[in-house]
């Protein structure tokens, strides 16, 4: 009998993966042709190494919850489209499958539920209009600098229970382990910092657990920790790597979609209209800037053995980058879908905090971040203008800004 040839791949028609596409906002053209012409294809040569792209919304779920064949453990390649070296090669629980995973999941998760969040609603609300009541009006300011930054760092402390007078060590932290970076351009000297950082991060931290430890257990993420089976015993590379993960969890992703909230009510600014008419949006609002932003670029799988995903062939060992950035654009799942609308219908169907087993942990308290700054923007009656052009991050990963000159002008 003769044996059926394989289908040829669908080749990438450009590499997603360039940093330029996105510091020069150019990513939404190569990503609509990706879901038009090739949803999943392969690139059999980056600065990465080959990796196929899973732009389309559908074939993502469908990675995403076939967890036993697309892994995202450490061992196996880690969650970003970089294979990283050994001592980068952070093993936390966002980097594990089952039944890793799983456990270490359940330790934190607590600290989330609906219980505490309607503590923490009660602190975001407070400290945002504390915030908003020390800013200029009239005048330039950086929005990341002045409100992204202290309102997601403010939030880590009051998890972490870390001291606020060492906040801005925690958003140095954020920064280097949120950078993702090809190789060729890596250098031994930005190497050493980030293992000399890393260092610094694990020592402050250890001495925090080693308080919580001889402590009764408490609601903070450390606590939660130190008293459990699943994470009380972590090698300090397992800690440094939990913790890396929470921070840049806990921080990049909110602020930037802080930050993309203001591109957003710019670029369409009948929406901020039709939140003064109806208040009741917010909710609503808070998902879509999160759909439209997608602070989370990507995230990377590795096929345990041979599959397929939408009529492509994967095999064992393969990097599966899944494109959230492009998911949310996907016109068959979001109608219009570049317009900023805070009535979208179905904006809760975004990928930006992933899907499946792995879906954030902490997606809920963004979505109350993001809600309650929407609200003190139409409680106070403003609007947020920018003042010339944001410089953005130089990442594949990370979907967001470094800086972002703004003034705030009171509403006629």
């Amino acid at each position: 009998m003769a044996t059926v040839a394989a289908p040829p791949r669908a080749i990438t028609p450009v590499d997603v993966s360039d940093a330029a596409l996105y510091v020069e906002d150019r990513w939404r053209e190569p990503f609509a042709r990706l879901r038009a012409e090739a949803p999943v294809s392969f690139l059999p040569d980056s600065p990465y190494g080959p990796y196929w792209s899973v732009a389309g919304h559908a074939p993502i779920q469908e990675v995403e919850v076939n967890s036993s064949v697309f892994s995202s453990a450490a061992e196996n390649g880690n969650i970003t489209i970089i294979d990283p070296q050994p001592e980068t090669n952070l093993v936390n629980f966002i980097a594990m499958d089952a039944p890793r995973h799983t456990a270490q999941r359940k330790v934190v998760a607590p600290a989330f539920n609906p219980s505490q969040m309607a503590e923490r609603e009660v602190t975001v609300r407070r400290r945002t209009a504390e915030l908003f009541d020390a800013l200029p009006v009239g005048e330039t300011f950086d929005w990341v600098d002045r409100v992204a930054v202290p309102l997601t760092i403010g939030m880590l402390c009051i998890l972490f229970g870390f001291p606020w007078d060492e906040r801005h060590d925690l958003r140095r932290w954020s920064d280097m382990f949120g950078e993702i970076k090809p190789a060729a351009e890596r250098d031994s000297a930005r190497q050493a910092e980030f293992m000399t950082e890393m260092g610094r991060m694990l020592a402050r931290f250890d001495a925090l657990m080693d308080e919580r430890r001889l402590a009764p257990p408490s609601d903070d993420l450390l606590s939660r920790m130190v008293h459990s089976e699943a994470m009380g015993s972590l090698s300090p590379f397992e800690r440094v790597s939990n913790i890396a993960l929470l921070i840049v969890g806990g921080n990049d992703t909110t602020r930037n979609s802080m930050s993309g909230l203001v591109e957003a009510l710019h670029g369409h600014p009948g929406e901020l209209e039709r939140l003064h008419e109806d208040a009741g949006l917010i909710p609503n609002a808070a998902q879509e800037i999160i759909r439209w932003q997608s602070p989370v670029t990507h995230m990377r799988r590795t096929a345990l053995e041979d599959a397929e995903v939408a009529g492509q062939r994967i095999a064992r060992g393969d990097k599966v980058v899944l494109w959230y950035i492009s998911a949310n654009r996907d016109e068959s799942v979001f109608p219009d879908a570049e317009r900023f609308d805070v009535g979208r219908v179905n904006a809760r169907r975004h990928l930006a905090f992933g899907h499946g087993v792995h879906r954030c942990v902490g997606a809920r308290l963004a979505e109350i971040q993001l809600a309650v700054l929407i609200e003190e923007i139409v409680r106070r009656r403003i609007r947020i203008e920018p003042q010339g052009a944001p410089t953005r991050l130089a990442s594949c990963f990370l979907h967001g800004f470094t800086a972002m000159p703004v003034r705030i002008e009171r509403r006629g």
